[in-house]
């Protein structure tokens, strides 16, 4: 029979949640929080950790203090509180020092339940003086990893709460955290004094994300198509610094993707009405820093993507499982160049020693992963001490290396060699000194420690002299369990039991190729320099779309040419566009010529698709941001106000004849231009209709061909003027 408070948990559960019963140990949590007892929770991203701590302070007497570094976090959730009832504010540097006095006087009243401080506010001494006047029922520590320096996200202030909490009585203490590896965990439980805690620990697997790593090439055009792919679905894209999440927002906007930007360069009501419009869904796809982090609650984000290579594996995890929340099947692609890790062990060099080696091993942690061609949840899942056995049952091909699994090869003498390594070295060295040691490369390091002269010194030099073949070799010992990592110094490796047993008695076992990057892919592909190749255009199509094109002119009575130019349809026949978007992104088509002449040429190429199997490639057609973009904008709202050509070249710094070729390009785009008012300054109406007849009636409109016809009466900037009139009244 349930006790009187396991009704009202439940009865608050299902008022204030909207949830019927609890998930995983969530109920054992919070019992353990209200018997005021420290209690340590480690759980993955998704898992409803916010809610161990949010229930009890409902239910109890006094307001919880919640520790949380993240300000987006502390609104979503104070947000959320209030829109069911619950009283939440929060105490941060956002707020002035009315709305802060506001804060405190409400939580010494005793109506605030839940109170969220950054760390920093936590240390002013003012703060500390009026938290002794409230009532304080518990306090949470969220993102508790951030008081490791091995964890992925070390800040200073985290390491003085202790000390502050003590200053405030006897008070339970809540730790939580997604990311805990075996070394964070003991330093999240040494410097809170939390030895004695329960912990509760859950599984790390989350079986509804797809987890997939591709090379850093044309990285901007296999975005957009992956974006695309998922039309309609919230998605966050993570950057590197917050010029590139401008950057990639702007391109995204630039190609119709509903996206805005988020970094912690932004005005703080900028970047609040971003993350609302992505809660909202008003917005579907937000760009953010990997540095800053996001902090947002949204159950239905349907993708998360690494354009950039994330600092450690515990950032990359806790970012990924912001997608799925809600239990539904979620994407998680990263783009990995070798060139991203060494961008950002460059931002390390001014760290000081310990700091910056911490951040080298986890640099390297994030590049094994990419990089091995085991199972990623595998990978994962054993970063965080967590084993996995991988088959058909459990991971389902939920990960780019199972569902394309690589060429595998026997590893038994090669394991033997590592554990034979790792124990003649008395279990002391990290992954470089063992690959050196066994390829018999004799550093200084190596020669220092007399391990020159070990009998495995060079052994493996005739199965494979490369270094990264070892290291991949070492790894992969290491995830299927014969070593194990010292969780004082997790880059150390030891020999576990069952690599004693191997030793013992040798048996086949099979080990994996790494997935090959080229160190040198495009990270930045420049689009405006990257015209699409359509040399090898589908000639048949082509020569369908050319007869239909021939006789929607003769219907119209217009030349073909202001239909489709050639250099278009030659596009079409390498892209096969199938719906109106696609269409528009074809060089020369734009809004208003798509819609007046595209459909019967769309329906032509998908029933040929259809007949002919092909698969689509439509994806390689993407718009560029930046200058020229800017320019096109400019030029069109200046033409509307009829400003003449030479002073929209002085304004903008441009040549007079850029000029022209820009007003050329944004009309053969599809936009529809009257600059009738600078032809009628330049040409009077008899040879307007000169040079007008003559495109009327022409096979192409080919410059070269209309000079040779018109060249000795007329200047080659009348003629293009002149074309650009005869193309936005008859093409748009």
């Amino acid at each position: 029979m349930e006790t009187t408070s396991e009704v009202s948990l439940r009865e608050s559960l299902k008022r204030v949640f909207g949830y019927d019963q609890f998930r995983g140990r969530q109920e054992e949590i919070i019992h353990h929080i209200l018997g005021g007892q420290n209690t340590f929770v480690i759980m993955p991203t998704g898992a409803g950790k916010s809610l161990c701590y949010q229930l009890p302070a409902i239910v109890q007497g006094g307001t919880a203090i919640v520790i949380s570094p993240l300000i987006a976090l502390m609104k979503n959730q104070v947000d959320q509180m209030n829109a069911v009832g619950i009283h939440a504010r929060f105490l941060n540097s956002t707020l002035t020092k009315s709305e802060s006095n506001r804060v405190k006087k409400d939580t010494i009243s005793g109506t605030v339940k839940l109170l969220y401080v950054a760390p920093e506010s936590l240390t002013k001494e003012e703060n500390v003086e009026f938290l002794k006047q409230a009532k304080i029922s518990f306090v949470a520590i969220d993102e508790a990893h951030c008081i490791s320096e091995w964890g992925h996200d070390f800040r200073p202030e985290y390491r003085r709460i202790k000390d502050i909490i003590a200053k405030l009585g006897d008070i339970p203490m809540i730790a939580l955290t997604a990311t805990a590896t075996p070394k964070v965990q003991l330093d999240i439980q040494k410097n809170l004094s939390m030895d004695g805690a329960q912990l509760f620990k859950s599984s790390f697997n989350r079986t509804n994300l797809y987890y997939e790593v591709r090379p850093k090439q044309n990285a901007k055009k296999q975005l957009i198509k992956f974006i695309k792919d998922h039309k309609g679905q919230s998605g966050i894209i993570y950057c590197l610094s917050r010029k590139k999440v401008e950057e990639i927002a702007e391109f995204l906007k630039v190609n119709d993707i509903n996206a805005a930007p988020y970094h912690a360069g932004m005005e703080s009501k900028e970047r609040m009405k971003n993350q609302d419009g992505f809660l909202n869904e008003d917005v579907d796809v937000i760009v953010a820093t990997i540095a800053f982090g996001m902090g947002i609650d949204k159950p239905d984000v349907r993708f998360v993507v690494h354009y950039d290579a994330p600092k450690s594996i515990e950032g990359y995890y806790q970012e990924t499982g912001r997608a799925g929340r809600d239990g539904i099947n979620s994407n998680c692609l990263m783009f990995y160049s070798y060139n991203d890790i060494l961008k950002l062990e460059k931002f390390n060099k001014d760290k000081a020693v310990t700091e910056r080696e911490n951040a080298r091993f986890l640099l390297e942690e994030m590049a094994s992963y990419a990089e091995s061609s085991v199972c990623r949840r595998k990978q994962l899942l054993h970063y965080f001490g967590e084993e996995y056995e991988v088959n058909d049952k459990n991971c389902r091909g939920m990960c780019d290396s199972c569902r394309h699994p690589k060429e595998q090869f026997e590893g038994q003498e090669i394991i033997e060699l590592v554990i034979q390594a790792v124990k003649l070295t008395n279990e002391r060295f990290d992954i470089n000194h063992l690959a050196a040691l066994i390829v018999g490369k004799a550093t200084q390091h190596v020669k220092s420690y007399d391990h020159d002269k070990l009998d495995v010194f060079g052994k493996g030099k005739d199965i494979n002299s490369d270094e990264n073949f070892w290291r991949s070799a070492i790894r992969q010992t290491l995830l299927h369990e014969f070593l194990k990592k010292d969780i004082e110094n997790p880059a150390v490796f030891q020999v576990s039991k069952k690599g004693d047993a191997f030793l013992d008695s040798p048996y086949s076992h099979k080990l994996s190729k790494d997935h090959e990057y080229d160190a040198d892919a495009d990270s930045e592909e420049d689009l405006d320099k990257a015209p699409v190749n359509v040399s090898a255009y589908d000639k048949v199509l082509f020569g369908m779309l050319k007869k239909l094109r021939k006789d929607i002119a003769h219907q119209e009575d217009i030349p073909p040419y202001v239909i489709f130019s050639d250099p278009s349809m030659e596009e079409m026949c390498t892209v096969y566009p199938t719906s109106m978007d696609d269409l528009k992104q074809i060089v020369g088509v734009g809004e208003s010529k798509a819609r007046k002449f595209g459909e019967p040429f769309l329906q032509m190429i998908a029933d040929y698709i259809e007949d002919n199997d092909i698969v689509t490639a439509s994806d390689v057609l993407i718009k560029t941001s930046g200058t020229k973009s800017k320019n096109k904008i400019y030029i069109i709202q200046h033409i509307d106000q009829k400003m003449d050509f030479e002073e929209i070249a002085e304004a903008r710094g441009m040549k007079y004849e850029d000029v022209i070729a820009e007003v050329e390009n944004i009309c053969y785009s599809g936009t529809k231009l009257n600059i009738d008012y600078y032809i009628d300054q330049l040409l009077d109406d008899d040879r307007q209709d000169d040079i007008y007849d003559y495109f009327l009636n022409a096979e192409t409109d080919e410059l070269t061909v209309a000079m040779d016809e018109l060249g000795e009466y007329y200047s080659e900037d009348e003629v293009r003027l002149m074309r650009v009139k005869f193309m936005s009244e008859y093409a748009h």
